[in-house]
């Protein structure tokens, strides 16, 4: 078993990926911005931790995850504030990205988009640019950095029930419930195969842990 700290673990999936990675018997450690939502937290059988990592330098962060064994990015800023998409999906992750070696934590997982590439195509005067422009910056800094990674892309987010089941670079917009993309991190987790992969998924017909096996 796995000590998982999770960087976003108020988040609509995080709060789901919690008590699935607590059912598997790991220790996870759940940071979040806002003290209040500790108890929504909790109730997942994951620990809370109340830290602001948009302000935090790279030391404070080294400190959070040093002692874990997985680090799960799944934070952001919720896009409408350019500046502060930019300091948190872009400038922290990467914070995030530079604590994990300093603590000698290796294994790190990316929640990005399905559409995260250098050629995404979002015109720099469309309101979805900085989110596109942010988190291609991060997920090229960790492609390039020594850690064990993995970047998950799922297309358009729905609250459906989980299924099991995905496709991975579907044609269309990938939607994809929500619950299937924790299943999805929970199963990443456990497979060393998707080590030094994007994984670009929607809803689909192939079981989750088949379709991201190496």
């Amino acid at each position: 078993m796995a000590r998982i700290l999770i960087f976003g673990g108020h988040g609509r999936v995080a709060l789901l990926l919690e008590p699935l990675l607590a059912a598997q018997g790991h220790t996870v450690t759940a940071v979040i911005r806002n003290a209040d939502h500790e108890a929504d937290v909790a109730a997942t059988g994951a620990q809370p931790l109340a830290a602001d990592i948009e302000a935090l330098d790279v030391g404070q962060l080294t400190n959070i995850v040093a002692g874990n064994d997985v680090v799960i990015w799944s934070a952001g800023a919720g896009g409408g504030n350019p500046l502060r998409t930019y300091a948190v999906d872009r400038d922290a992750a990467i914070r995030s990205m530079e604590a994990a070696l300093a603590a000698d934590v290796l294994r790190y997982v990316m929640v990005s988009w399905i559409g995260s590439r250098a050629d995404h195509g979002i015109a720099p005067d469309a309101s979805f640019f900085p989110y596109a422009d942010a988190k291609w910056a991060a997920d090229a800094h960790l492609a390039a950095s020594a850690l064990d990674w993995t970047i998950l892309a799922p297309g358009t987010l729905t609250p459906d029930p989980p299924t099991g089941r995905i496709a991975l670079d579907p044609d269309d917009g990938g939607a994809v419930a929500r619950a299937d993309v924790a299943a999805a991190i929970a199963a990443t987790i456990a497979d060393d195969t998707t080590i030094g992969r994007t994984i670009r998924f929607g809803g689909g017909d192939e079981v989750i842990g088949h379709a991201i096996a190496g």
